[in-house]
């Protein structure tokens, strides 16, 4: 699950450490803060990023632990993650912000998204990508489990391929991350309040083997104000194949226009 990193920037400080940019974005371009799953890195973003700058500044999270993070302790908590973020963002800064989240970090951006709102601090939109409602009751658990165990469920989740099986010194570096991930959004609890207020889409693959339309449509419970639920064709990582229909999604939601691009030779 841990995703390719192209290596945006040489050896990162601050909070060049935790946010990425890819691609720049024009001034004043709404920024969609996006926070990957569990394994997961920065750049499993960059064709996001790609395909909707720069009319929305694709900004990706880039959790401890893993790649050029390596070194640093991986969190074992959303809230660890959540709190982490929220001191990182400016509150100067009053462009547009929303928020995305694939599976684990989808519940790192609604900890986020409670965070900011209750500093006074306004979210345009949450996406819950991949994930079940906060409030169902928690799923299977898997990380107080062998690796093997672990391992099973990436391949079930249909996220084996980018661990690469074949290289076990690229899996031990690989599974300590991920079983803090994995720790972290296992015994996360969503307390029932504060609800949102911001706006809420959830978006989900329609043959996941983990979150059904049903589930990702829980989301709905999460927030006071307007909440939606869209389905694409794929499994728990139908992102990865969806991306020009979920940046034409996001672009209409973010009030963002598409720029055409002229066509390569």
């Amino acid at each position: 699950m841990t995703s390719p990193s192209p290596s945006p920037s040489p050896s990162p400080t601050g909070a060049g450490l935790w946010i990425r940019q890819f691609r720049a974005a024009r001034p004043g371009a709404p920024r969609l803060l996006c926070m990957p799953h569990a394994g997961g890195s920065a750049g499993f973003y960059l064709p996001l990023s790609h395909a909707l700058a720069p009319e929305v500044n694709v900004l990706a999270v880039q959790y401890p632990g893993r790649q050029d993070r390596r070194g640093e302790p991986a969190a074992r908590s959303i809230a660890r993650l959540a709190d982490s973020l929220v001191r990182l963002l400016d509150p100067g800064d009053t462009t547009p912000l929303a928020l995305f989240g694939h599976s684990m970090g989808a519940v790192v951006a609604f900890e986020l998204a409670r965070r900011l709102e209750g500093d006074g601090r306004r979210v345009s939109l949450l996406v819950a990508s991949a994930r079940r409602g906060p409030f169902l009751s928690p799923g299977p658990s898997f990380h107080h489990l062998g690796d093997a165990a672990i391992l099973a469920e990436v391949e079930h989740l249909g996220g084996a391929d980018s661990l690469a099986p074949e290289h076990p010194g690229l899996l031990r570096l690989a599974l300590p991350a991920l079983r803090a991930d994995f720790e972290a959004v296992e015994t996360y609890r969503a307390v029932p309040a504060p609800l949102l207020r911001c706006p809420v889409l959830a978006v989900t693959g329609a043959d996941d083997p983990r979150v059904p339309p049903s589930d990702a449509g829980a989301w709905s419970a999460a927030t006071s104000g307007p909440a939606s639920l869209s389905v694409h064709p794929g499994g728990h990582f139908y992102l990865l194949a969806r991306v020009a229909e979920v940046a034409a999604e996001l672009r209409h939601v973010l009030g963002a226009r598409a720029v055409l691009r002229r066509p390569v030779a």
